[in-house]
């Protein structure tokens, strides 16, 4: 077995890079990928006929590289995702309508299909029908604006 590693120092650099690449898909960490690179690396040394001393150099240094330049940035990427606005946050930016009269004190609006208590943002009032712009919702209450054509 070992003088067929020695033979064929390539194909075994290239079987481990595969073996590593494969149990990365479990764990998914990302660090048994970069060491698989770093084989796919020592794979081309080897092929080009280089000693063994070099293969593991080179492996060495490319695993570590990737690990330490390269992974933080895909994990953070990976890791990071889109911000999603949940709940009444969602709610900000759009338009509701007036159904009791809205002055800094309170009202109410229909606002995507249910009614919120509302008050506005400035001294404006607002009469009943009229459309209004959510800028912020505030526990229970929307704060709004007049909706600006």
């Amino acid at each position: 077995m070992i003088d067929w590693i020695q033979e064929h120092a390539a194909a075994s650099w290239l079987g481990l890079a595969v073996v590593l690449a494969l149990v990365e898909l479990a764990s998914l960490d990302l660090v048994l990928l970069m060491v698989a690179v770093g084989a796919l690396a020592a794979a081309i040394v080897a092929a080009t006929g280089g000693p063994v001393w070099l293969a593991f150099a080179v492996l060495a240094v490319v695993s570590l590289l990737l690990l330490f330049a390269v992974r933080p940035s895909i994990v953070a990427k990976l890791h990071g995702g889109p911000t999603l606005t949940t709940g009444h946050a969602t709610l900000v930016g759009r338009d509701g309508v007036v159904v009791e009269p809205v002055d800094r004190r309170g009202g109410r609006i229909q606002l995507a299909g249910e009614l919120w208590s509302a008050r506005a943002a400035d001294d404006t009032m607002y009469d009943t029908g009229a459309e209004v712009l959510v800028t912020r919702i505030d526990g229970a209450t929307a704060v709004v604006t007049s909706k600006e054509i």
